[in-house]
């Protein structure tokens, strides 16, 4: 760690994420075809090094894959050297596009892996490639997303999901729930506390005093109750109560209008009431420069926002550009 230390230079864990998917895929590009988008870090992937060859051959990358056992083996690499950390980890050649309660087993091992690194220092920040939830059922794990196993393994409490893509920002109320039951969680007290940890985690990352949104639920902010009460009964008092602690938020304001608002500079981030609301909004914005990251952890968390694509995993058709803008998130905003 020592010589680490002197270059004065951050490093930063990347997790294999699923081996059938295209983690590995976008990993490699990232790494080989934009170093100089974040110069001032070193990348360590943490996967099994077959895993890494297995892709570099069948998808032609010229890399040399160098396993470490200690971070203090990890120097500045170049173009054509990728470090990677795989201490206990199964070596087997994947089976692109199939799910498989191996892969669970090994994206899950994995995570736990860069959390140890993370929570020991030894990692400045974690970037994600996605992982399968099918998998990790049939590995018989019960966490079902990163966020769950971060949350497990850092002793963390309900951590924040924030997305970012230009200069749209957008928090998740709820996550991983049915439809159906968003309008069951909504609660005055709660989103008062949510939003409380939204504005301690914009001034985490620099964003001290910014403007907040809360989006809607119903269409048109209900209407005056015409279409629906939520707004009425829950929203608009919370706000009122939230403005009255000095914290600077607006609304609700409708969903179809918020998002453009946020994008055009008029907030600083939107609180979204549940996953597609704010997924769609910054997907459709701009697919892949969407970045998640996870705040409310002992270090930063970021990570692309897609799936694992196994329809097209190992065809080299996979676009690395949510890779790169996680890495360089990471970059920008570890502590």
């Amino acid at each position: 760690m020592k010589a680490i230390e002197k270059m004065n230079r951050k490093i930063v864990g990347i997790t294999l994420g699923d081996p059938s998917g295209i983690g590995p895929e976008i990993i490699l590009k990232a790494l080989t075809q934009h170093r100089s988008s974040f110069p001032s870090i070193i990348p360590v992937v943490f996967a099994p090094a077959s895993v890494l060859r297995f892709y570099a051959r069948l998808l032609a990358i010229d890399v040399d894959i160098r396993p470490v056992l200690h971070f203090s083996q990890v120097v500045k690499p170049n173009d054509h050297t990728i470090y990677c950390f795989e201490e206990g980890l199964e070596h087997f050649d994947p089976n692109p596009g199939k799910i498989s309660a191996r892969n669970g087993k090994l994206s899950y091992e994995i995570m736990k892996q860069a959390i140890k690194a993370a929570m020991h220092k030894q990692i400045q920040a974690i970037v994600t490639a996605p992982i399968h939830k099918v998998a990790l059922k049939r590995a018989g794990i019960t966490e079902q997303d990163h966020t769950a196993i971060l949350a497990r393994f850092t002793h963390s409490k309900d951590p924040l999901t924030l997305f970012m893509t230009g200069r749209l920002r957008i928090f998740f109320y709820t996550r991983h729930i049915p439809f159906r039951s968003i309008a069951d969680h909504l609660n005055q007290r709660e989103l008062i506390r949510f939003t409380e940890r939204c504005v301690s985690a914009l001034q985490r990352i620099g964003l001290e005093g910014g403007q907040l949104a809360l989006a809607a639920l119903n269409p048109h902010a209900g209407d005056g109750g015409l279409f629906g009460d939520e707004e009425t009964e829950i929203l608009i008092p919370a706000v009122r109560l939230l403005r009255k602690k000095g914290i600077p938020i607006e609304g609700p304001i409708a969903a179809d209008s918020v998002f453009h608002l946020a994008k055009e500079g008029i907030y600083d981030a939107v609180i979204s009431l549940y996953h597609d609301q704010g997924h769609i909004a910054a997907k459709t914005y701009d697919f892949y420069k969407t970045v998640s990251l996870t705040l409310g952890l002992p270090f930063l968390r970021t990570s692309v926002d897609h799936g694992t694509a196994l329809n097209i995993a190992g065809k080299n058709k996979a676009n690395e550009i949510s890779m790169v803008e996680a890495i360089k998130a990471a970059d920008r905003y570890a502590w």
